[in-house]
């Protein structure tokens, strides 16, 4: 698939100086600093050392002070508390947050998990009859509630109170619970937006040990589960989630025993290296998710609070299983979801996806839209039927706001969610057909042509003499990387294949790459071994990469991550 490279703007010469001499750093390094609207010593102080003292004051959030004092009046009346999260990697790792900690402080608590299939997404009608039943008078709602309007009324009209914790775009009514923290309310004042649902979780109980003069160090020690949900929500890693996630790392990574359900997860995803943003995404994620998605997300949780190794691996080996029979349906699905593209004319050559049928699993419609775009790169909406509605989740391409496009055909649906490049909505089945044709009027009407096309970001020009150990330990410095905080990409012109190039895995290129006389240096370009003919000529081109190390029989060295390729003609 062709790609766009998009070079970031140039900075001003001037701040890019006083960033390179203040900080002692090429001109290149400060260049990107300054990209990043680090142009301060200040700023590319806090961003190279992050501190726990940098976290804003989290009675800054509106409702706060409602929330602590409701809080209070549960643990000192002795009622019953029940935490109630998302199925999804960020509700279940809020749940795993806010249970582990209140459990030390209130004497009844315990938490509830919706089931996908019978309950759907957010505050549903049977948990708050649970609840009821179960004699709970104040429940702590994480990663969801912010557009439970009617359901928080039916829980007021049994007797119990909500204290909403939600990172999720708000609609224009705001539940009536005792308190709503979401950081993206519109008359909310808190400096920071981007926060995940269990870094909501967390501001209120940084709060709630503030209020108490509690020593926070007890609830700093869980900061892992706050960068697990960070990493797996696809939050910025900018700001206050910066922070929270290079401590949550340093956690992980500290060489001590990882919370055991964690460790458990590790070992079965076959991580060994260094954890990063990365590999929680693709390690972690997939199958502390499987389980909300194949089953009971309770069984995440469980996994989650495990004290034990032993029950941790017992708890982690049925999540794994979750997760394998998620990848089943997702290959599937998948397959049976491209072939009804490439069969119909109309649908191949539209700007948007929106595909249908009742059978598919509901669990695993979001990968499958994922998996779509990376075929057909446009908006896309994968539906399936549940409990007689038609539902599904929407992802997006980057520039191009779903959620905006999905409000605007507001009137077919009965229930819709999300954010800007992730959505969930619902409808009558009859509805589908309608809400396609409106999706992808709204779709050709406002996306650009540009971004049809997958595009690389390009931090700036370097030749290739400039990779040395000493300008990987900057940027290594800049970790961790993530949306907001990408891994900084390079390119360079000219370049060529010492004589070394081969194809490994059918598909890959090893190269060994040279330019201008300097010392090659390894390269490995996944997926791009059809360019190995005109490579392996002599032929010079321009590549596009960033930078990593890799360790080869003990051996480290530096190696190039190629992006993309691209010749003179």
């Amino acid at each position: 698939m062709e790609k766009r490279w998009v070079y970031k703007p140039v900075p001003d010469e001037i701040a890019v100086k006083q960033i390179s001499d203040s900080l002692k750093i090429s001109p290149t390094l400060a260049s990107i600093l300054c990209q990043r609207n680090l142009c301060s010593f200040e700023s590319a102080k806090a961003y190279f050392r992050p501190s726990l003292d940098d976290l804003h004051d989290p009675f800054l959030i509106r409702d706060m002070d409602k929330a602590v004092d409701r809080l209070n009046e549960a643990i000192h009346q002795n009622e019953k508390v029940l935490i109630y999260g998302d199925y999804d990697v960020d509700g279940t790792t809020s749940v795993a947050l806010v249970y582990s900690y209140l459990r030390q402080y209130v004497q009844v608590i315990d938490f509830y998990i919706p089931n996908r299939e019978t309950e759907g997404y957010g505050v549903s009608s049977q948990g708050i009859e649970w609840a009821h039943d179960h004699g709970f008078s104040l429940i702590i709602s994480l990663d969801c509630g912010i557009k439970s309007v009617d359901k928080i009324k039916e829980a007021k009209l049994r007797g119990i109170d909500f204290i909403i914790c939600d990172h999720h775009l708000p609609d224009a009514v705001i539940p009536a619970a005792v308190a709503v923290l979401d950081p993206k309310r519109i008359d909310c004042p808190y400096p920071y937006k981007e926060l995940s649902g269990c870094g909501v979780g967390f501001k209120f109980l940084q709060a709630f040990t503030t209020q108490n003069d509690i020593d926070p160090a007890s609830l700093f020690s869980l900061l892992d589960l706050v960068v697990v949900s960070i990493a797996a929500d696809i939050v910025p890693i900018t700001g206050e989630n910066r922070i929270l996630a290079y401590y949550g790392l340093r956690i992980l990574n500290s060489g001590a025993p990882l919370r055991p359900g964690l460790e458990a997860l590790k070992e079965l995803a076959g991580l060994k290296e260094e954890l990063d943003i990365s590999s929680i995404v693709f390690g972690f994620a997939p199958r502390i998710n499987a389980a909300g998605r194949m089953g009971d997300a309770k069984r995440s949780v469980h996994m989650l609070l495990a004290e034990t190794k032993e029950e941790a691996f017992e708890k982690a080996d049925i999540v794994n299983e979750s997760n394998k029979q998620r990848r089943g349906f997702d290959t599937s699905i998948t397959k049976e979801a491209l072939l009804m593209i490439e069969q119909d004319s109309l649908l191949r050559k539209s700007r948007s996806t929106v595909l249908y049928k009742e059978t598919w699993h509901k669990g695993v419609v979001g990968i499958v839209a994922s998996r779509c775009i990376e075929k057909y790169y446009r908006p896309t909406i994968i539906l399936t039927q549940s409990n007689g509605k038609a539902m599904g989740s929407a992802r997006s391409v980057p520039g191009f706001d779903v959620h905006s496009a999905i409000v605007e055909c507001a009137d077919l649906l009965e229930q819709y969610g999300g954010h800007m490049y992730a959505a969930g909505l619902t409808m009558k089945v009859e509805n589908v057909p309608a809400f396609r044709e409106r999706f992808e009027e709204i779709v050709a009407r406002t996306i650009t042509e540009e971004l049809l096309i997958p595009q690389i970001e390009i931090d700036t020009k370097l030749n290739l003499s400039q990779i040395t150990p000493n300008f990987y330990n900057i940027i290594k410095q800049m970790k961790p990387f993530g949306p907001g905080n990408p891994t900084p990409v390079f390119w360079s012109e000219c370049v060529f294949d010492t004589g070394s190039c081969r194809v490994v895995g059918d598909t890959h290129l090893k190269l060994r790459l040279a330019q201008d006389g300097n010392t090659p240096l390894d390269a490995i370009a996944f997926g791009m071994a059809d360019h190995y003919d005109r490579i392996q000529k002599g032929i010079p081109f321009d590549v596009c990469y960033s930078i990593e190390e890799n360790t080869y029989r003990g051996i480290i060295s530096l190696q190039l991550r190629i992006k993309d390729i691209r010749f003179a003609s």
